[in-house]
């Protein structure tokens, strides 16, 4: 049994949420390998006809885990690699998962939270949710999520979040496109309730060849993405074993100013 998600079937719409409310959902290899082992049974199913992904609690997903990154600052350039394949490999199975996938966003998303939400199809978010691509203040980039956050928002609105790190807010991610949607936490399910309805009147095999095609137009495929996933893999391995990535990642888990001069 999975220990980090929970599946919830109502008709032919499944529910995965994510199940770690005590770390606000943050992310850890346990997690990535659940998740991805679900998207893919789900995948197969012929009975699921849309996926909802979620939060348990309050917070949609806080990123990384503080535990699993002490020990990715301790590990070394071919481990850190490997681990983010891992979560590349989650993240392409979410992005070209062949049925219509829904992000309920149930509150704030950081970093491989926004990616979660870059993937989904359609993301519906609550009033007062906050959002952040931070990995700079720690000596790092966004590398694994950043070509699914780039197709949601565009490069422009990509290269001013992934320099500056600044959190924003629902109605600022609605405008750029990372949400379509943005409403009262009272109203979450109502407004997935109402596109999952409109979902539902589609033909299965027009909206899976509707979604590729998007994809496809767009300029992404699996192979594709696969290359970049690849690349980028590298690069944030490099980047974490680097003197400044060392440096960024034990202020952050020390809790203290990083050691580059901050303007006051």
């Amino acid at each position: 049994m999975a220990e980090t998600i929970l599946l919830e079937r109502s008709g032919a719409v499944a529910t995965l949420k994510l199940n770690r409310p005590q770390v606000h959902n943050a992310f850890d290899d346990t997690l990535i390998a659940e998740l991805t082992a679900a998207l893919e049974s789900l995948a197969a199913d012929a009975g699921v006809r849309a996926l909802v992904l979620t939060g348990s609690g309050a917070t949609f997903s806080a990123g990384a885990d503080l535990n699993w990154m002490r020990g990715m600052a301790r590990a070394g350039e071919q481990e850190n690699r490997d681990d983010a394949l891992r979560l590349a490999e989650l993240l392409r199975a979410l992005q070209f998962f062949p049925k219509p996938t829904l992000a309920r966003v149930n509150g704030s998303a950081y970093g491989g939270g926004v990616g979660l939400v870059a993937c989904c199809d359609i993301a519906i978010g609550v009033e007062g949710a906050k959002f952040a691509l931070s990995e700079v203040k720690l000596g790092l980039v966004p590398a694994t999520i950043a070509p699914y956050v780039l197709q949601a928002i565009g490069p422009r609105q990509a290269r001013r979040l992934f320099v500056s790190a600044e959190i924003f807010d629902a109605a600022e991610a609605t405008r750029i496109g990372l949400l379509h949607q943005c409403v009262p936490a009272g109203q979450l399910d109502e407004a997935v309730d109402r596109q999952l309805h409109f979902l539902a009147k589609g033909g299965p095999v027009a909206q899976h060849e509707a979604k590729q095609l998007a994809l496809r137009s767009a300029g992404m495929t699996m192979e594709s993405a696969a290359r970049v996933d690849t690349e980028n893999a590298g690069l944030i391995a490099r980047l974490r074993v680097s003197p400044e990535g060392q440096q960024g990642l034990s202020a952050f888990l020390d809790k203290r100013p990083p050691p580059w001069p901050a303007k006051e």
